[in-house]
C-alpha cells in the first residue's frame, strides 16, 4: 500500500508519499484512483468541479528523480461549435512527467520532503487535451435555420436570408470596375 492522503484545504491536492521507491532506481509504485480538479474550462469545453478525472500512473524512481507515466480519463462537458447542442466529449490523455527535489520551471515537477502532489500533472494534461471549439460530430451541419425565425436588425428592418444578395459594400466599389482580363 502506498502512503496517500487527500489534503481538501484550498486548492485541490492528491498527495502522494514515495518514501518506499524514493533512492531506490527501477522501484515502481502505481497510483490508480479518481482526482477532482475543482472544475477547469476551456473554450466550448467544462469540467465540472464534481467530476473526478480517473488516473492510472506508475511511479519510478530514476536516480534521484521519479517519473510518472500512465493516463488519465475524464469525460467533459462540450457545447458544439457549429450547433451549439451540449455533448459529451471524452478525454483520454498520456502521461509522462517528471518530478525533481529541484525542478526545472515549466519542465519538471516539485519532489517535497518525500512526497509528490499529482494534481498540478493531471490539471496540465487534462486542460491541455480538452479541444478549444468542439464539434459533436465531423460532419454537423450546424443549426436548422428553417427552424429560426428571421432576425430582425437594430433598425428593425430584416436581416437578409441566405439566398438575399446584401448590397455590396460602397468601400469596394473601385474593385467591381476592375478588369484583370487586359
Amino acid at each position: 500500500m502506498s502512503a496517500e492522503q487527500d489534503v481538501p484545504v484550498g486548492e485541490p491536492t492528491v498527495v502522494v508519499g514515495v518514501t518506499r521507491i524514493l533512492g531506490r532506481s527501477g522501484a515502481r509504485m502505481p497510483v490508480r484512483r479518481p482526482v477532482g480538479l475543482g472544475g477547469l474550462a476551456v473554450g466550448g469545453c467544462t469540467l465540472p468541479a464534481d467530476r473526478p478525472v480517473e488516473v492510472s500512473l506508475d511511479l519510478e524512481c530514476d536516480g534521484s528523480s521519479i517519473v510518472a507515466t500512465g493516463s488519465v480519463h475524464v469525460v467533459a462537458d462540450g457545447e458544439c461549435r457549429r450547433c451549439l447542442e451540449p455533448f459529451p466529449v471524452p478525454v483520454d490523455v498520456p502521461v509522462r512527467e517528471v518530478f525533481e527535489r529541484r525542478p526545472t520551471e515549466g519542465e519538471t515537477y516539485p519532489i517535497e520532503g518525500e512526497t509528490v502532489d499529482l494534481v498540478p500533472v493531471v490539471r496540465d494534461a487534462v486542460l491541455l487535451a480538452l479541444p478549444l471549439a468542439p464539434l459533436c460530430r465531423p460532419d454537423c451541419p450546424g443549426p436548422a435555420p428553417d427552424l429560426f425565425p428571421t432576425r430582425l436588425g437594430d433598425d428593425d428592418e430584416a436581416v437578409p436570408e441566405a439566398d438575399e444578395t446584401p448590397a455590396p459594400d460602397p468601400r469596394w466599389a473601385a474593385l467591381a470596375e476592375l478588369r484583370l482580363d487586359d
